[in-house]
This record gives C-alpha cells, structure tokens and sequence, in this order.
C-alpha cells in the first residue's frame, strides 16, 4: 500500500512538472506577439511581471504561508501530517500558483489586458472599497483603456482549480479557484487603502 502511495506520489509531480513546462513556454510567445502587434508603443512588461508575481519574495510568502495554514487544518488530508505533509502542501501550493500565473500571463499578453492595480482618485470607503472589489474580475486594455473582464486572471484560477483537482488531488478545484480570487480581492482592498502621500490623490 506504502509502495503504492509512493508511486501516486511520484506520478502526480511528474505530471505537475509536464503542465508547467507547457505553460511556461507559452510566456515569452504571447508577449512577444504582443510586442509585435503594436510596434509604435512601449510594450507591457507581461515577462518581468510573471516572474515577479511566480517567483518574487511576496509569491513565495503567500505560498508558503498557505502551506501552513494548510498544515494546520490538515487539508488536504490525503497529504498526511509532519514534514513530509507540509513538503506535499508547498509543492502542491507552487505548483497551482506556477500555472495560476502562467495562464494568466499567457492569455493577458495577447489580449493586452493590464495586470498591475492602479489605486483609485476617489473618496469614500464604500466607493473605494467597491473599486477594490471590481479590480478584481475586471481589468483595462493596456492599448484603449477601456475596461473589460479579467479574461486572463479569471482563466489562471480556473487552470489552478483544474490543477489541483486533477492533478495534485488537493481539493475542489472549484473551490481552489474561488480562494484564490478572494484572496486577491483581499489583497486588492489592502492595496486600495494602504496609506499614501496627498499628492497621490486628488
């Protein structure tokens, strides 16, 4: 039965390591494509942002501080207890988070949607905290301005949903997917009221 696991196991991370190469080679084509497709413009810096957001220090953090939380619910419970548990959990956690943003990265370039959250020029906690909200799942064209669904950010918790559930057996994808969007709700609210200089605002 130990064997067994052992095998499952091993599996499961050779698959996540196959996923991941796929995905990353999509990047620098997609952001290259959109570095083509408008020439006269500074290009958005879809790469150096994808590699801070996977592997930056505030990346890392989230992942590890998930692990643990993980490791204090004993969730998923198929990935045990001790070292070897929080090891599975921090593995798991990378890897969604590779994909998360691999996709999201891959499917924004083309479609030229800005990643990066712009705080709001109003006032008002509701207004702001609304505004936080919507950045969400709804972002702007980096070519028009116009606003349009976060079709790339929606798609990268799709795929880590997919991931998790098909691949890692951590859960509910639906439910991987869903934290992970409230969670950046929640970093979004932090960063539409962490303090700033007067002359930021109007």
């Amino acid at each position: 039965m130990i064997e067994r696991r052992e095998r499952q196991t091993d599996c499961t991370y050779t698959s996540v390591r196959r996923i991941a190469h796929l995905v990353l080679a999509a990047v620098p084509l997609t952001a290259a494509h959109g570095a083509v497709d408008q020439p006269s413009e500074p290009p958005h810096p879809y790469l150096h942002h994808w590699k801070q957001a996977t592997f930056g220090k505030v990346a890392a953090g989230g992942v590890v501080a998930k692990a643990g939380i993980g490791q204090l619910l004993g969730h998923p419970r198929n990935y045990g207890g001790g070292i070897a548990g929080f090891g599975k959990r921090l593995g798991a956690g990378f890897a969604t988070h590779t994909v998360k943003t691999t996709v999201e990265h891959a499917i924004a370039a083309p479609l030229h949607e800005d990643l990066i959250y712009h705080p709001s020029q109003i006032a008002g906690f509701r207004p702001r905290l609304l505004y936080a909200l919507k950045s969400t799942v709804i972002t702007h064209s980096t070519r028009s301005g116009k606003p349009h669904p976060a079709v790339g950010r929606l798609s990268g918790h799709a795929a880590a949903g997919v991931v998790s559930q098909a691949v890692l057996h951590a859960g509910s994808g639906a439910a991987t997917a869903g934290f992970g969007l409230a969670a950046e709700a929640g970093v979004n609210v932090a960063r539409e009221f962490w303090p700033r200089q007067n002359s930021e605002r109007r």
